[in-house]
């Protein structure tokens, strides 16, 4: 058997010994790193017991020591500008990365990880971009590399996928991944919300920054669609493989549509192989965009800014996780799970599961992958406009559901649901309609995918 990258580095990784202080290093000081500051005094002595040996922060790099000097979490700690100066410090071995962003985060992680030292980051966007690079260094130095709370904060999924499903297949991976959206959403179905009046509740109560595009287009979720594909599929998915739409154009007749339909719109991150006719995998796709899910499913329950993932395995079956997934004590809580583990590998010697993305399937783009449209229509009531409009669905290759149609004087809605065909056929045949001589209106389409 052709040994993988995490094989191919000495085996042989010792441990530091019982009762040996583990020394951390924390680049970041926002919500997250001042909630993993706290907790990691509060904490400190049951830690230890974990660990088998004291977590010393050698100390805190801030881009404004003044700024942060007083704050009661780095009493006794050394703060610093430099990072990459703290990073490379002899009595460092582990890196916490809680800065955010990219190109400078990676430039910290490569160099850490360079040096020998382990790594935790909760940082979602270099993940998604960088992942093959720096578990790549992660394998090549023999360190640990971490990012549990990259994904969905503390609910435990990329240790499930790592770890408790390791010795299974996942075939498809559906989930709520960020909180933003799930909020605005559900407020638009609960209370009758317009979007933006939504939106507007959601950055008053602090679920939405002040620029919310990253959340509301998508990007979120679609850096953690990257990660849960590249793990699930043992495939490097990045960033930009990614389909990504967001809800910025869903309206209340969506959402009322959806009722009337017995669903729910959320917005998911679908990650799913794609087999031939004898079940064999013939490529993977990850995607996010505003999906009606049946109100009996499980992820149509999830209310207010939770998450929950929807995984289905080949033995296992369906599991489903849930909990909050964004917010600074959740997310602390995944990154100090992730630094007992790497401290622990540290004091007895070890290292945890690394990326091993030997199956290597292609990712193929959303264009090929079949999918199933709700079109909701505004059509001319006339003769001859259902017999020519099913015309023209047939000659783009998708068949139809379920038709339902509600009399509005000179006028009809027309409710569409397909069978499963090609996005690309779906998505030309909606172009088709809106330029259609009978309709007036193409009113929504949104996805069905939460099967």
């Amino acid at each position: 058997m052709t040994p993988t990258s995490a094989d191919t580095v000495n085996s042989n990784y010792p441990g530091k010994g019982i009762g040996t202080p583990v020394g951390i290093a924390v680049l970041g000081k926002g919500t997250v790193g001042t909630e993993v500051l706290r907790l990691l005094k509060e904490f400190g002595p049951n830690l230890e017991q974990r660990i088998g040996g004291p977590i010393e922060v050698r100390g805190v790099a801030v881009s404004d020591v003044q700024k942060h000097k007083n704050a009661p979490e780095v009493q006794g700690v050394e703060l610093t500008d430099d990072a990459l100066s703290l990073v490379h410090r002899d009595d460092v071995d582990i890196v916490v990365e809680l800065i955010g962003g990219i190109d400078y985060p990676r430039e910290l992680v490569l160099e850490a990880l360079n040096a020998g030292k382990s790594v935790v980051t909760a940082n979602k966007a270099l993940v998604a971009a960088h992942g093959s690079e720096i578990a790549d260094a992660a394998n090549a130095a023999g360190v640990d590399l971490y990012y549990e709370a990259a994904v969905a904060a503390a609910i435990p999924v990329v240790g499930m996928l790592r770890r408790s499903l390791a010795g299974d297949q996942v075939q498809r991976i559906a989930g709520i991944v960020n909180g933003t959206t799930n909020f605005i959403l559900d407020a638009m179905a609960t209370t009758g919300a317009s979007y933006e009046d939504a939106l507007a509740e959601a950055t008053r109560l602090g679920y939405a920054e002040a620029d919310p595009t990253a959340d509301v287009e998508g990007h979120d979720a679609a850096s953690k669609a990257a990660i849960l594909a590249s793990m699930g599929f043992h495939t490097r998915v990045t960033f930009d493989d990614v389909y990504c739409e967001g809800i910025t154009n869903v309206t209340a007749d969506d959402i009322e549509a959806a009722k009337q339909a017995n669903q729910t719109i959320k917005l998911l991150a679908i990650c799913e192989r794609l087999v031939d006719e004898d079940g064999n995998t013939t490529a993977v796709n990850a995607r996010v965009h505003p999906t009606l899910v049946p109100n009996e499913h499980p992820l149509a329950t999830v209310d207010k800014s939770y998450n929950a993932i929807f995984v289905e395995a080949e033995a296992a079956g369906r599991l489903m996780f849930y909990g909050n997934g964004a917010g600074g004590a959740p997310t602390a809580s995944a990154v100090l799970g992730d630094l007992v583990g790497a401290a622990r590998n540290k004091v007895h010697g070890g290292r945890a599961p690394g990326d091993n993305p030997y199956a290597d399937y292609k990712v193929v783009p959303f264009d090929d992958v079949p999918t199933r449209y709700h079109i909701n229509m505004t059509i001319r009531d006339r003769a001859g406009v259902l017999a020519d409009l099913a015309s023209r669905f047939a000659e783009k290759n998708v068949s139809i559901s379920t038709v339902r149609q509600e009399e509005s004087g000179d006028e009809a809605h027309l409710i569409v649901v397909t069978h499963a065909a090609l996005e690309r056929d779906l998505r030309e045949l909606v172009e088709e309609l809106t330029e259609h001589e009978a309709v007036s209106a193409v009113n929504s389409v949104i996805r069905l995918g939460a099967d």
